[in-house]
């Protein structure tokens, strides 16, 4: 991918951002069920990073897939990047340090809660 400084540091300082959110624990990632990704949502918008593979097979490339809630633009930025894949391997490493002891969800399954608001 072809892009300008101004742009990767842009970029960078997201990285850092939600690296730092991730380890002092201020940004919630989740497993879905089923699923080999995981996601948070920060500023109006949806992460998901992945895949889930153990950071040991290193030859496996990971990903940060950005979008926003309301919209179908998105970013994705690999770990094969060289201006930020060290910075996409870092976020997967605080993300796996962060939910290693969480039991996968279901973000589709039908709560009580959401049924109440509805008023049906």
């Amino acid at each position: 991918m072809t892009r300008d400084a101004g742009t990767t540091d842009r970029l960078q300082r997201a990285l850092d951002q939600v690296t730092s959110l991730t380890e002092k624990q201020e940004l919630h990632w989740e497993r879905q069920l089923g699923s080999a990704h995981r996601y948070a949502r920060w500023q109006d918008h949806l992460l998901i990073l992945g895949p889930s593979t153990p950071l040991s097979e290193s030859n496996v490339p990971r990903y940060l897939f950005i979008t926003p809630f309301d919209s179908p633009d998105y970013i994705e930025i690999n770990s094969n990047d060289a201006d930020l894949g060290p910075a996409v391997i870092k976020l997967v490493q605080a993300v796996e340090l962060a939910t290693q002891n969480e039991a996968a969800t279901d973000p589709f399954a039908i709560h009580t809660q959401f049924l109440n608001r509805l008023k049906l």
